[in-house]
């Protein structure tokens, strides 16, 4: 059975997939994500000065994980801009748990057991599944999930390591998501402070997101002090389930019995990381 950290990892997914389908509702996800980033950035900078500081160990790992989540930001807004939520949230979660798991083994010497890397193969095979039985994807689409693949799994691992380094996990996670204040400083400097202007329902709604992002992924990064980075990872994709629902549900996109059995094969994955 799935334990308590599991339980709120996978809440942490279900989180993770309504922010982003938040984002992929707007039409503007650039400027949707710069007022997400400031929403996470308020929040991130009144906790930090209610919270001690982190264990100067962490701090190359705060900074490092700011910055990689930049890269990540950009990268995630690229992929919505050519392909739909069903589309490109898929490659993008799915090439991330083998790599994280692949990371851990190497950087935290965390060697996943049998049953847990079975779960990581089918968290990872569904998702990937999930993503091919739509239409090809398109080289801009690909390449721009891939990317975000990528620094999901880097951003991950470094986390992983520098939370069990910080002595506390809320102080290491807002003193990294203050770096989401340069995330306006990168809109302004390519569009202009002109387009920061959006109606007040769109501001509201995007920093909205925020807060659901900071809640899915603070929750992910406090159970990483305790749990295999690999299996929170693979746990925490399994938001594309959650995700396949809400396109289906709030933006009309289609579930076929394919995608449905791939979201079977998910399930399946994360029963077996709770074993």
């Amino acid at each position: 059975m799935i334990s308590y950290l599991g339980g709120f990892v996978l809440l942490a997914a279900l989180l993770h997939a309504t922010w982003n389908a938040l984002l992929h509702g707007n039409r503007d996800r650039f400027l949707s994500m710069t007022w997400m980033s400031v929403g996470i950035a308020c929040i991130a900078t009144v906790v930090v000065a209610c919270v001690p500081l982190p264990a100067t160990a962490s701090w190359p790992y705060i900074a490092a994980s700011g910055l990689i989540h930049g890269v990540y930001n950009l990268s995630l807004v690229r992929a919505y801009r050519h392909g739909d939520l069903g589309e490109a949230y898929p490659i993008a979660r799915g090439s991330s748990p083998m790599l994280v798991a692949l990371g851990a083994m190497l950087f935290a010497n965390e060697l996943p057991g049998l049953a847990q890397a079975a779960g990581i193969v089918l968290v990872s095979g569904g998702i990937v599944g999930l993503a091919l039985q739509r239409k090809r994807p398109s080289r801009a689409t690909l390449a721009a999930a891939l990317l975000t693949g990528v620094t999901i799994a880097v951003y991950t691992v470094v986390d992983g390591i520098g939370v069990r380094h910080s002595g506390n996990a809320m102080s290491y996670t807002a003193w990294m998501f203050t770096f989401y204040w340069l995330m306006p400083l990168v809109f302004v400097s390519m569009r202009g402070r002109h387009a920061l202007r959006a109606p007040l329902a769109d501001v509201g709604t995007s920093m909205a997101g925020g807060a659901v992002s900071i809640a899915a992924y603070g929750i992910v990064i406090w159970a990483m002090q305790f749990g295999a980075m690999g299996m929170v990872s693979a746990l925490r994709e399994t938001s594309v389930v959650f995700a396949v629902l809400i396109g289906r549900l709030f933006l009309h996109e289609e579930i076929t019995l394919r995608r449905f059995a791939s979201c079977v094969v998910i399930a399946a994955g994360a029963v077996c990381i709770g074993l």
